[in-house]
């Protein structure tokens, strides 16, 4: 009792990754809120990449959340908390491709080949006019559709790095390859979406694939109740 108590009056919002995790584990659930509103647009973003459906991506990413609450207990802190919940939401991905018999192995992709029909954006973005809103959110459906439309391999890599902002090294950490391979991809990719967007893109790069506010909060909100849902361990 205490201790749901104490976490009641936390302020989880200042604690670091290891503190959460620290917190959940002791049966503060409420900690693991905190934990999904930083980290749900990675995963929203990463695993719609790989499910390229916004209904079964929110799905997916539900249930990686629930399996990751289910284990946080074995996170050892060897990769940032963010990654780690990465892979575990890619492996829930993966799992649903390989249960309707539609898998891809990332690794089985020939950077070289005919495959490589990719996109990059410049990095910078356009005012926040009113009336540039219209022309934006074309152009973002644009982009989230020249995205999809990358082989898996790259489009995985364009997402974390251009999309998410993630490092070289977390990057090839999520997706288990060398960060050359990351390197590469990432230049194929934006190689190619230069050709099909070119400086349009400019206006819409951080928008793309948004999984904020209202979306965050309502998915956050169905995965605490489920995991109000699960039996408590004994102390």
């Amino acid at each position: 009792m205490s201790t749901i108590a104490a976490g009641a009056a936390r302020d989880y919002a200042a604690l670091d990754d290891a503190e959460l995790v620290a917190c959940v584990v002791a049966g503060e659930r409420d900690a693991f809120r905190q934990i999904m509103q930083r980290c749900n647009q990675r995963m929203f973003r990463v695993v719609r990449g790989v499910i390229r459906n916004e209904a079964e991506a929110e799905d997916v990413v539900q249930e990686a959340y629930v399996h990751a609450f289910e284990k946080l207990g074995s996170f050892r802190g060897e990769a940032s908390l963010a990654t780690w919940l990465t892979r575990i939401a890619l492996n829930e991905a993966y799992g649903r491709l390989r249960r309707r018999r539609d898998s891809v192995d990332i690794d089985d992709i020939d950077a070289n080949g005919p495959a490589a029909q990719l996109i990059a954006f410049p990095g910078h973005l356009l005012g926040d006019d009113p009336a540039e809103e219209a022309a934006r959110a074309q152009m973002r459906r644009l982009l989230e559709q020249a995205v999809d439309e990358l082989p898996e391999a790259f489009r995985l890599v364009y997402v974390l790095r251009d999309v998410e902002g993630c490092s070289v090294e977390d990057t090839a950490g999520v997706l288990g390859i060398r960060p050359e391979t990351v390197k590469t991809r990432l230049h194929r990719a934006r190689r190619q979406l230069r050709d099909v967007l070119a400086s349009r893109v400019s206006a819409v790069q951080a928008d793309a694939f948004q999984f904020m506010g209202a979306r965050c909060m309502r998915m956050t909100e169905v995965v605490m109740a489920r995991i109000a849902a699960l039996p408590r361990t004994s102390d």
